[in-house]
């Protein structure tokens, strides 16, 4: 059986198991403080090409989500994002946990627009009851979002445009940033993102380590005691050089880069078998998440042999599924499903 279901079934990158064996029996102070996770900062700001960015490491993104969001906000503000964004749908109430409002907007593939972010604002503001009400804090993007659509350069200036009006951060979930950046629609870089945003983090997790998001905070103002929001949420690993030296391979000879877009151009194969064969789907997706809209008959031939998500009900009946691909997907498993879509009754 070949897994869809999600993009970290397995263990890690072969080179990122390497080298955390190699240095195995190695004795580091902890905390993050290793020579291992320096390195790894340092490449990581040579890549964003923000050398004064501050760089920490967390284990998840659920976990990085909370502390960033906790760090930033004062404790009568909340978090726009879009009404699907990921720590509105899938955190189980983690930031509503810390005090803090997810505040939703209506979106549009997964996105949200600077102009009615601005609107937001506005109205809140010009409010004569504002002040009884969850003032807008920051503002939240997932890139890709959660149906696997990406945002454009101008549209993610546009945004970033707006906080800087109202004085607030653009923070962007990363969790799936390498799978976003691999998207062939992308007009962006990882440079771009460290320069249109205020605070993000590049994900491990789901880009081919065994775990850990790397957060770079490019905005001076959110600097200040970041470590001490990480110890207080429960993120400050003991044995941090696991996480820097995980960093530290994937950035290494551009490995993020490369496991990524291998995983996109699999999700493509996939996608562009579906459209062969006439299938809609939900959204837009080019990145290593595919929505197809598929009848219960077709679902059950696929999954045969390979296994996807169920995402949600279509109409008539039918049913949007997630095939997600991975750093790790292997071609035989992307052959056996498009062969299987190529014979699947229609």
């Amino acid at each position: 059986m070949h897994n869809f279901q999600c993009d970290y079934t397995e263990g890690a990158h072969p080179k990122l198991m390497a080298a955390l064996m190699q240095t195995n029996m190695e004795q580091t102070c902890g905390y993050g403080l290793d020579p291992y996770c320096e390195k790894a900062r340092e490449k990581i700001r040579a890549a964003c090409e923000a050398p004064n960015a501050d760089v920490h490491f967390l284990v998840g993104g659920t976990q990085t989500n909370t502390t960033v969001i906790s760090a930033v906000l004062r404790p009568y503000q909340g978090a726009v994002c879009a009404a699907q964004g990921h720590i509105a749908v899938h955190e189980t109430g983690a930031i509503e946990a810390t005090g803090h409002k997810v505040l939703g907007l209506p979106c549009e593939n997964g996105k949200i627009h600077a102009a009615q972010v601005k609107a937001y604002f506005a109205a809140h503001f010009a409010s004569e009851t504002a002040e009884h009400e969850v003032q807008p804090g920051m503002v939240y993007i997932s890139f890709p979002t959660e149906c696997g659509t990406i945002y454009t350069k101008n549209e993610l200036a546009d945004l970033h445009a707006v906080c800087k009006e109202y004085d607030v951060p653009l923070f962007i979930d990363g969790a799936r940033l390498g799978y976003g950046l691999a998207d062939p629609n992308c007009d962006l870089t990882l440079p771009d993102v460290a320069k249109l945003c205020d605070i993000f983090y590049i994900g491990g997790t789901k880009c081919g380590a065994l775990f850990g998001e790397a957060v770079v905070i490019t905005n001076d103002k959110y600097k200040c005691d970041f470590r001490y929001m990480i110890k207080r949420h429960g993120g400050m690993l003991a044995k941090g050089r696991l996480l820097g030296i995980q960093f530290d391979a994937l950035f290494t000879d551009a490995l993020y880069f490369a496991i990524t877009r291998g995983a996109v151009d699999s999700a493509l194969r996939i996608r562009e078998a579906f459209e062969a064969r006439g299938i809609e789907f939900f959204g837009s997706s080019m990145t290593n998440q595919q929505f197809p809209i598929l009848t219960d008959a077709q679902l059950a031939f696929l999954s045969r042999n390979s296994l996807p998500e169920f995402w949600a009900d279509a109409e008539d009946g039918k049913k949007i599924v997630r095939f997600c691909t991975s750093w790790a997907t292997t071609k035989e498993s992307v052959d056996t499903l498009v062969e299987d879509i190529a014979n699947m009754p229609i």
